[in-house]
């Protein structure tokens, strides 16, 4: 059982199949709430750390396992291969469309993913403010998750 996609997030998912970026698989539950219990936990810790650069790295870490659950929960998966991570923000900027709120989280997505490899690649700083926009952008993907049916 798919989950109900409007037409214009159907019709923008059905793209990154065509392009062989997704694939069809599927619905799985289980999988879409094992990565949200992952979310969670990941974003449970943030309080504890001291260091930005840790904390976005794990808010990260935790829209990207947002990202996953969405893709199970709606019967999809990422193709093997460079661009899994790109793709995923895709994804989200194609099922969460509306509100604006959560329409901006999954655009700020891949601005994230950037961010994160120019850190881990290229030892680029991490500051405070952009780890709490990370940290925002994480929990407004969850709660846009949360709000699609999933716990």
């Amino acid at each position: 059982m798919r989950r109900v996609l409007k037409a214009a997030q159907l019709s923008a998912v059905e793209t990154l199949v065509a392009q062989g970026r997704l694939r069809a698989v599927p619905f799985d539950e289980r999988r879409a709430f094992g990565f949200l219990e992952q979310a969670e936990d990941r974003l449970g810790q943030l309080e504890l750390l001291t260091s930005e650069a840790v904390k976005s790295g794990i808010a990260y870490d935790a829209a990207h396992d947002i990202g996953e659950a969405l893709l199970a929960w709606y019967g999809y998966a990422t193709t093997n291969g460079p661009g899994q991570h790109a793709v995923i923000g895709l994804f989200l900027e194609a099922v969460l469309d509306t509100p604006p709120e959560h329409a901006a989280a999954a655009a700020m997505f891949d601005q994230a993913r950037r961010a994160r490899n120019q850190q881990n690649y290229q030892a680029n700083s991490t500051g405070s403010a952009q780890a709490i926009a990370v940290e925002r952008m994480a929990r407004t993907l969850l709660a846009a998750a949360k709000g699609r049916g999933m716990r």
